[in-house]
């Protein structure tokens, strides 16, 4: 399968703008959200006002949405379009040595397994095939991350656009749930949010420079 990774819109709207309906399924928030298992690292638990909810927003984009989960979407993605699923498995099992992501690697293999279950019909899809196997055999764990980016590669959905989108749905999850909670006005909601999603794209056309090294635990 040719893929490619390193797909530029012609303008920030077209980068903005409506995801293919297939990226609405794969990022669903009640999977990429309040409900999967970066809440749990990043104690969303303790956000009581506007202030602390935007000091974790700037905790998590910082140091697991950029640091980890945009680097291993790209990485399952491109280890998917090659067919390299003996690759696909060793990620896997990288990251279950990094500290952040193992406090919550039963919440995120519970949703990346769900997901990647979706994908058992596709018998003609070796990668798949031989990933759901090693999951099966104890050798891999099913990350929602790696799922999701084998998911975009399966479906040759754009990578740009489907990092967005992962962004995008578990930042507004966050923010729509504290909002229920605290009564934070719509105004306020729909500010911090985009100042979040403009922070990101630095992050996004980082990860997908061709010359640049992504380093995974």
């Amino acid at each position: 399968m040719t893929v490619g990774t390193n797909i530029a819109p012609s303008s920030p709207a077209e980068l903005l703008g409506d995801p293919h309906p297939l990226l609405e399924q794969l990022g669903a928030p009640e999977d990429l959200a309040i409900t999967s298992p970066i809440a749990h690292a990043v104690d969303f638990h303790q956000v009581s006002d506007l202030p602390s909810l935007r000091r974790f927003l700037d905790a998590y984009r910082t140091d697991i949405l950029v640091s980890i989960e945009l680097p291993a979407i790209v990485s399952a993605y491109q280890h998917a379009a090659r067919g390299e699923a003996k690759e696909l498995v060793a990620l896997d099992e990288r990251l279950a040595h990094d500290r952040t992501i193992r406090r919550f690697a039963i919440a995120s293999c519970r949703v990346g397994q769900r997901q990647l279950s979706k994908l058992r019909p596709m018998r003609d899809q070796r990668l798949v095939q031989r990933y759901l196997a090693a999951i099966d055999e104890g050798k891999a764990r099913g990350w929602h991350t790696l799922v999701y980016g084998v998911s975009l590669a399966m479906f040759s959905l754009p990578l740009r656009q489907g990092l967005q989108n992962y962004a995008n749905q578990t930042l507004q999850g966050f923010i729509q749930s504290a909002a229920r909670s605290l009564r934070l006005a719509e105004g306020d909601c729909e500010t911090l949010f985009a100042a979040q999603s403009t922070q990101v794209l630095p992050a996004i056309s980082s990860a997908l420079d061709p010359t640049r090294l992504i380093a995974l635990p």
